[in-house]
């Protein structure tokens, strides 16, 4: 196709509906523009692709087959020189943009340091400014402890252990159409099969699963409380709260389609585990780090857990994944019980940091709330004109819709997947997810602009259209 332009390009201000001024430039100073000079993908990214076929394991996925060669603000710019909207953030990691100034800076005087002792062999001060941050951020003003690891599974394991170290307890539970990892017992963890279960069993026992809240699909209406009643009946019944530690739960589930919770779900399965001295693990991997508008999603209701997982967003794209909570449950573990080669790593414990200050200077939790104003209203106005969308959801910049059919409320994951396809050929990257594949879900970078936000999600409108 011939060179196409679409520009947003934004002043490097910091003003309410502006991409913070520390961030507008993205890492090498990119335009903020969406730009197509090739269809997409283009031929140079073929050509890798094929290169890929041949080195990579075929299980490897791939939701949009583009070469990146660089990125910053709200933008991906692939080797053919096409630059996309970014509305996935690579899953909600780089919510401070591609290459953020302080994260980069900061990565840059480590290096030049040292890359790697082991914590466990030789400690140094950022792996414990990391920890000392977590505290102060998490919620609740108790006295806490951080335990760090390179990804999100690893942090749920880690919860796990902790939790059975401190209750003396064996069984675990998890809600429906829940997502916790791609690791033995967190694919036990895991509600859906394909593709992160088939073939892959059999899996860690003394996971239970029970109901969760669901208001979209639930068959008659109910409160958050009720809700809860109904998955801690079946607690009660199936496991009893006596031979339970923990109970992990995504305070607004992920993968599962961005479901959020009725009010009042969360509070009263809190109330119900500090009961009976059932630990309270939030899984805010995905969800953490101002990406709903609050620095944790658990802020929302005051719901403060025993323990709570984090990664994705804490630091600006390196693999950092971190356990913190109640310092009497977290020292209960044994000394050398927690820990990893990598744990740590100083070089991802720095870009933490400068992922952390770059939230803090900026107010990112005051931009995702005004990103989820906006994307909201568009979402819901593209709603009103075509019924497959049945709900529209999410909290700050964490949105979704999902798709159904004719009906109202039979999932349709196929039209969900020809709408992004869509975004894709127009340069917009968009996300699908849910239990039955029928969830577009956005996750733009908290930095990226309105112009740019607002022109994507022009494309999107489009795609509905242009799928119907």
């Amino acid at each position: 196709m011939g060179t196409v332009t679409f520009t947003s390009t934004d002043t490097p201000v910091t003003a309410p509906g502006t991409a913070p001024a520390s961030s507008t430039a993205g890492g090498p100073g990119l335009p903020q523009e969406r730009r197509l000079v090739t269809a997409i993908p283009g031929p140079r990214s073929q050509e890798r692709f094929e290169r890929r076929g041949r080195h990579v394991a075929a299980g490897v996925g791939t939701t949009l087959p583009v070469f990146v060669e660089s990125a910053g603000g709200g933008v991906l710019v692939d080797v053919d020189g096409n630059s996309l909207i970014d509305l996935g953030s690579g899953i909600a990691v780089v919510g401070v943009g591609n290459a953020a100034p302080h994260v980069v800076d900061r990565v840059v005087e480590q290096v030049r340091a040292f890359t790697h002792t082991c914590f466990m062999v030789t400690p140094y001060d950022v792996y414990v400014d990391v920890c000392e941050q977590l505290g102060e951020l998490t919620p609740g003003d108790h006295d806490k402890r951080s335990a760090l690891f390179n990804s999100g599974a690893e942090a749920v394991e880690n919860a796990v252990k902790v939790a059975r170290s401190y209750t003396g307890r064996s069984a675990v539970a998890v809600v429906d159409h829940a997502y916790h990892g791609r690791t033995n017992l967190t694919m036990a963890m895991t509600a859906k099969s394909m593709p992160y279960k088939h073939g892959f069993g059999p899996f860690a026992n003394e996971v239970y699963r029970v109901p969760t809240s669901y208001p979209f699909r639930e068959p008659t209406a109910i409160s958050g409380e009720q809700a809860a009643d109904r998955a801690i009946d079946v607690l009660e019944k199936q496991v009893g709260a006596t031979d339970l530690a923990c109970l992990v739960i995504e305070p607004i589930l992920g993968e599962g389609g961005f479901v959020v919770p009725a009010d009042g779900f969360l509070p009263r399965l809190r109330e119900w585990t500090a009961a009976h001295g059932v630990v309270l693990v939030a899984d805010e991997i995905q969800t953490g780090f101002c990406r709903t508008g609050d620095w944790f999603a658990c802020d929302h209701e005051g719901v403060v857990p025993d323990l709570i997982t984090t990664a994705k967003g804490i630091a600006g794209g390196l693999p950092l994944s971190a356990v913190t909570g109640r310092a009497e449950i977290m020292d209960s573990v044994h000394n050398g019980g927690l820990g990893g080669t990598y744990g740590g790593n100083p070089v991802a414990c720095a870009a933490a940091l400068g992922a952390i200050a770059t939230m803090r200077e900026d107010n990112l939790c005051g931009r995702a709330r005004e990103i989820g104003e906006l994307v909201g209203g568009r979402l819901r106005g593209i709603a009103e004109r075509h019924p497959c969308i049945g709900d529209v959801r999410g909290r700050g910049a964490m949105m979704a819709v999902e798709v159904v059919d004719e009906d109202g409320r039979s999932p349709h994951p196929v039209r969900a997947a020809a709408v992004s396809a869509y975004c894709h050929s127009q340069g917009v990257v968009t996300l699908t997810c849910g239990t039955y594949g029928n969830v577009l879900r956005f996750l733009p970078p908290l930095v990226i602009s309105d112009a740019l936000l607002g022109e994507g999600f022009d494309v999107v409108a489009e795609a509905f259209d242009a799928t119907a």
